[in-house]
């Protein structure tokens, strides 16, 4: 975004909430920082000065406000450069990628230098990576401080604190006082789950909540998932424990998701990983108004403002799912997927998780080695693929996390067993979360973009229509895959009738 002064500045004025999350205001004679829909009195211009993300501001050596609390603005950090590497990196910062490894490793994985990776951070978000890791940190641990009951030893560690008294030194140097201090005193006011830690997760609204759960129900597998309209839960197991997370819509413009798990250190993952599902970081605004171009796209888009692309919970989970759907329906899918889980899949013995009908984990690819999986009722090449798939997984555990671009990502898919172009794409889309993926073989796609009389595009004359579509080609599927039939022939049927009338 444009970081002009007095644009910014109306913002503030106007406490706009189409900048929240767009733009940050720090302060010069306070040191602190905030969003532009913060109550506080808008200070003078002279003291103002502002930047595009929280971990800009902080890297300045401004501190998050206490009011507006920047940890609850929508995360779009990932939409507003231009650049697919900062997207890509950013993504692996939120999973954990500098918790575990330097600003190298992050950039070799993403196949550039170190020095080119800190230089596309400060052009695009103002900070360099070790800054936006430390400030994901610090407002992760401010929002478990401030919403929940958690003891603020595992709040560091749930914050992906390396030890307490950091956690305690950072919170003294940024806020001038120790973390305690900035809980809540109000207990009605913390969420508080028996035996579980309740957290709020803010989108750029509108959230097609409807179409993301119908999505979710359709693919559904029982025991590993039960979904209802106003909730989704599931088991999640995250570096060998597995636990439960249900999520649900807030009464705001945030979902609200319920994680219990044994290991408190597997939060920011969970979260990562619920995010990541639920496509929090989308800017419907943004993207609605470049595929909206399209005559036939726009009145999808219209009736479906806030539609999400919705991600995978874990690569070689969905990679299974879909060389499970080659070829049949996404209800057989499901079912073949329900005997896997069943003859494969760790039982849970969580009475909470009885209860919401949840009874197995999905199985990790090191239960499959080995394996005769196509004796549960499936092609002898299908069941062989499965098994070689979960070997090359286990001989690699990153072949399902972001490449440095869209066509190494799909390269590097297509070499792994039972994998093809459509299957490819379908993991980039929903796993590595790129939003220009686009299997243009899929026949829900060809369909969809059928002419008035029925005839559908061939895949490469599809691919070629979506060219304008580009970078959003992710959501341009997302669209024909939730239109209804009935409106498809309606926008068809008006095509038609404008185009002779024109004649």
């Amino acid at each position: 975004m444009d970081m002009d002064f007095e644009a910014c500045r109306r913002a503030f004025l106007t406490r706009d909430p189409r900048f929240d999350g767009r733009i940050f205001g720090a302060v010069k004679t306070t040191g602190i920082y905030c969003r532009p829909i913060c109550p506080a009195r808008t200070p003078k211009p002279q003291n103002m000065t502002f930047y595009p993300t929280a971990a800009a501001c902080q890297e300045a050596g401004y501190r998050p406000c206490l009011r507006c609390r920047p940890e609850s603005s929508p995360d779009l950090g990932a939409w507003r450069g231009t650049s697919n590497t900062v997207s890509r990196a950013l993504a692996l910062i939120e999973a954990g990628a500098m918790d575990v490894g330097d600003v190298d490793a992050l950039a070799s994985r993403l196949g550039v230098g170190e020095r080119q990776l800190r230089r596309l951070f400060r052009q695009h978000l103002g900070a360099s990576p070790v800054a936006v890791a430390q400030t994901r940190r610090v407002l992760l641990a401010k929002q478990l401080i401030q919403e929940t009951m958690l003891p603020m030893g595992e709040v560091a560690l749930a914050s992906g604190f390396g030890s307490v008294r950091r956690f305690n030194e950072t919170f003294q140097q940024l806020f001038g006082r120790p973390p305690g201090v900035l809980r809540r005193s109000r207990a009605e006011e913390i969420g508080a789950a028996a035996g579980g830690i309740t957290v709020k997760l803010p989108y750029r609204a509108p959230y097609d909540w409807s179409a993301m759960i119908g999505f979710l129900a359709a693919r559904a597998i029982p025991g590993v998932e039960t979904v209802t309209p106003k909730r989704y839960a599931r088991t999640l197991a995250v570096d060998g424990a597995v636990g439960v997370v249900t999520v649900s819509p807030g009464p705001g413009d945030f979902l609200v998701a319920e994680i219990r798990f044994p290991k408190i250190q597997a939060l920011p993952a969970v979260i990562a990983r619920v995010r990541r599902v639920f496509d929090l970081t989308a800017d419907p605004g943004l993207i609605g108004a470049h595929l909206s171009q399209d005559e036939q796209l726009a009145p999808l888009v219209a009736a479906r403002p806030g539609l999400r692309a919705p991600g995978a919970w874990d690569g070689f989970e969905l990679a299974v799912r879909a060389i499970l759907g080659q070829q049949i329906t996404v209800t057989a899918a499901r079912g073949l997927a329900a005997k896997l889980v069943d003859a494969y899949g760790e039982r849970i013995d969580d009475p909470f998780a009885a209860k919401l009908g949840l009874t197995r984990a999905f199985p990790p690819p090191q239960r499959l080695v080995g394996e005769d999986i196509a004796a549960l009722g499936m092609p002898r090449s299908r069941g062989a693929a499965l098994e070689g798939l979960a070997r090359a997984v286990v001989e690699d555990p990153t072949i399902f996390t972001p490449r440095a671009d869209l066509e190494s990502a799909i390269a590097a898919l297509k070499a792994l067993p039972g994998i093809g172009e459509w299957t490819a794409q379908y993991i980039a889309l929903r796993e590595l979360r790129e939003p220009d993926a686009f299997p243009q073989a899929d026949i829900g796609l060809l369909r969809g973009m059928a002419d008035e009389t029925g005839q559908r595009p061939t895949p490469t004359e599809l691919l070629e229509r979506a060219e304008a579509w580009r970078p959003w080609r992710a959501y341009a599927a997302q669209h024909l895959w939730a239109a209804d039939p009935a409106q498809l022939d309606t926008i068809k049927r008006t095509k038609t009738d404008a185009q002779q009338q024109a004649a």
